[in-house]
């Protein structure tokens, strides 16, 4: 059986669980990284998700490039041990841009080290390889992201709307997730304002990184009381009333490649207004038009109105996401990690 060291693995399910989903349904035996795992044991792969997190989580630029370095060397310990590295592509970039200059050095050096990468789209591919000139030596495999359907509570006897004191016939707008400045929720409350619909509802649901940018949030919706505001970590079992409420789940990043979030909406079969950037026109081709709207450029008020229309008619009960199982996902993960490894045992 194949032996695999993952970052992460199993270890951060509460806060994003798509890694769980993967390594849950396969066939293999994957363990969580740590320093003292990667040198006790010998992998076949290490799986590295989001190579990026030093780059957003720490403000120190000295200690950000020695947590780099140390990552680079143990790369490089692994493979000369025969660990194969591989690397899905979440994201092109640190969102937060904290650390420019290191960046730029960072990334060139990492993908120098890969011995393959999966996208999550076809257009992700190619958008990967034509920002990092490294991996057009590498495999590259496509790969979507599964669904998170019945990894979170469902409870059909609560009232969604009753739970978040929302009334019957309101017309629910939602965002959901971590509230970063990329995703331009700023913008969003702006573009909401300007809506003269007195039903219309704009929740926010999730914990602004930084803390200052709730303190933004709030001054932009004060003196709105459609705009509800929920700025916290949301309890698992929470999360279901926040999109069964919604009539539309609206996504106005000025940057994304890939979206978790716009899988979860999906997941809970709500449609969703996203940029037409990244990955998100592929995603509309997969599940269909009825289910995802794209906006060009910037987010405003007649773009709002017209996907609240869009989203009130008539549509099948449930999103069709057979394309998204995850022990598929899972096998096909599995056959190229096979691949990756066999193309340097020869």
């Amino acid at each position: 059986m194949i032996k695999v060291l993952a970052q992460p693995a199993f270890n951060t399910r509460a806060e994003n669980p798509y890694t769980w989903l993967l390594y849950n349904a396969m066939a293999a035996e994957v363990t969580d990284f740590s320093y003292r795992r990667s040198l006790d044991a010998r992998y076949d792969i290490f799986h590295i998700h989001w190579p990026e997190l030093e780059l957003n989580a720490i403000p120190g630029v000295a200690e950000a490039a020695a947590r780099l370095k140390l990552k680079l060397t143990l790369m490089d310990a692994l493979r000369a041990r025969g660990t194969r590295i591989v690397w899905t592509v979440h994201n092109l970039k640190a969102h937060e841009g904290l650390h420019p200059r290191l960046e730029q050095w960072f990334w060139p050096a990492f993908t120098r080290r890969l011995d393959g990468f999966i996208a999550l789209t076809s257009s992700g591919q190619t958008a990967a390889t034509e920002r990092f000139v490294n991996l057009e030596h590498v495999p590259g495999y496509v790969i979507p992201h599964g669904h998170y359907r019945g990894e979170y509570p469902v409870n059909t006897e609560a009232d969604a709307r009753q739970e978040l004191n929302l009334a019957e016939d309101a017309k629910v707008f939602l965002f959901f997730g971590q509230i970063r400045e990329y995703k331009n929720v700023p913008g969003l409350i702006r573009a909401f304002r300007k809506l003269a619909d007195a039903d219309a509802i704009l929740c926010i649901a999730g914990r602004p990184k930084p803390e200052g940018v709730g303190e933004q949030l709030r001054r932009e919706a004060a003196g709105d009381p459609r705009i509800r505001l929920h700025l916290e970590n949301i309890p698992k079992d929470r999360v279901q009333f926040f999109f069964r409420a919604a009539n539309l789940v609206v996504l106005p990043y000025r940057d994304i490649l890939n979206s978790g979030t716009a899988i979860l909406a999906l997941s809970f079969s709500r449609p969703i207004l996203v940029p037409c950037r990244g990955a998100m026109g592929e995603l509309k081709a997969s599940v269909g038009p009825e289910w995802v709207s794209t906006f060009p450029a910037e987010l405003d008020a007649d773009k709002l109105e017209r996907a609240l229309a869009w989203s009130l008619e008539p549509r099948a009960q449930e999103a069709k996401l057979e394309n998204l199982e995850w022990p598929q996902i899972a096998d096909w993960t599995l056959e190229a990690y096979a691949q990756i490894v066999a193309r340097h045992a020869s």
